[in-house]
């Protein structure tokens, strides 16, 4: 355990994307770290950014003999990631193994050969030291694969209702509704009797939701979008919303839709519209393109930006406990991940598979697998 293997990403300032396998010194765990072995790491959509930037992965190629991943990178784009150009970075969000080593806080010491949730920004790797707070101790017979996704779509699920709670709303929107992510949340709004309006893309997506007994579906691509999310959150009442699209119309739509239901019984003037106050939050970016705002929906409405670290970050550490224990406790059931392909390290920089995970294709997640040969 003296050295670790581990995926780093550079993007250099001359347009060249480089992802490479590197094997270096393990460090010496402090009072309160722990080291963990990690045995399975997911590749969701908040770590493919940090991992490839603006890169044109279609051109891509991958040199054997020194481990590495190369790719173009438009110089037009490179403003847009000054911050981390000539850096050699470390990447994967979060994953999860076995605790092998610790510092000497009690609480360190005590994880040692517990199975962990961890969250880090540096798990593509064997082995991982990191703080014993980044920790979700998982219960006795959870293995590593089952744990892999406690972090990033569990936390967000339950963040959102959260926040939902905490800003006095009662009911929710939220696009991109059939992901891994948007399964969880239906879970969590059915078990707690939270109204959530689910929007998709087609039919498959539909089916998916109405699988695990989603009650409000909104397709997209259906001539009849805008009236059935206007019906949807009339049904509802909400005036709360969760983005993960981020560009294009659909932001506007649902503060369109949320505002024809509040006005609805308005008489006489209505110049600035219901007094209910409309908020959408984009915590996404599968469509990069601009938001475009046809603003229709009065003066009482916000939109921002919505992260799971900034919102963990509000709550009392017993509050992000209790989190944490609710993951742990419903790992195989309400946060259960399936992963369509187990991948090496090796196998995480060949080109034609970045292109398959990349895609974020729908009922496809890939797994890292520090462990495979």
């Amino acid at each position: 355990m003296n050295q670790t293997k581990q995926l780093f990403t550079e993007i250099t300032s001359q347009g060249q994307l480089k992802i490479s396998l590197q094997e270096h010194d393990m460090p010496t765990p402090k009072a309160h770290e722990v080291i963990v072995r990690i045995e399975a790491a997911p590749i969701n959509p908040s770590d493919m950014w940090p991992m490839f930037g603006p890169a044109d992965l279609t051109e891509a190629s991958y040199d054997a003999a020194n481990k590495m991943l190369t790719a173009p990178v438009h110089k037009g784009l490179l403003p847009r990631i000054k911050s981390r150009l000539d850096q050699v970075l470390p990447i994967g969000n979060e994953g999860a193994g076995v605790v092998v080593a610790a510092g000497d806080h009690p609480g360190a010491q005590a994880l040692i050969g517990k199975t962990v949730g961890v969250l880090s920004g540096a798990i593509y790797s064997e082995y991982a030291c990191l703080p014993m707070q980044a920790c979700i101790v998982h219960n006795e017979g959870t293995t590593a694969k089952q744990a892999a996704s406690s972090f990033v779509n569990p936390l967000t699920a339950l963040g959102m209702v959260e926040t939902m709670r905490m800003e006095g709303h009662t009911a929710l929107v939220h696009t991109a509704a059939a992901s891994a992510l948007g399964q969880m949340l239906n879970k969590i709004c059915l078990a707690e009797d939270v109204p959530l309006v689910n929007i998709v893309r087609n039919q498959q997506q539909t089916d998916i939701l109405k699988a695990i007994g989603a009650k409000h579906i909104c397709d997209s691509s259906s001539p009849n979008f805008k009236v059935d999310l206007y019906k949807a959150i009339a049904e509802t009442g909400a005036t709360l919303a969760f983005d993960a699209i981020g560009g294009g119309e659909i932001v506007s739509d649902i503060l369109t839709a949320m505002e024809a239901v509040g006005s609805k019984d308005a008489v006489g003037f209505n110049t600035y519209g219901s007094e209910a106050n409309k908020q959408v939050y984009i915590y996404g970016g599968l469509d990069f393109s601009p938001t475009t705002l046809n603003r229709a929906y009065g003066m009482t409405w916000g939109i921002g930006g919505w992260l799971l670290m900034r919102f963990l970050g509000k709550l009392a550490p017993e509050q992000v406990g209790k989190l944490h224990k609710r993951v742990a406790d419903e790992i195989n059931t309400t946060f259960a991940s399936t992963f369509t392909e187990e991948l090496s390290l090796e196998e995480v920089m060949q080109p034609q598979t970045v292109l398959k995970y990349n895609a974020k294709k729908t009922g496809e997640k890939y797994l890292v697998n520090p462990t495979k040969a």
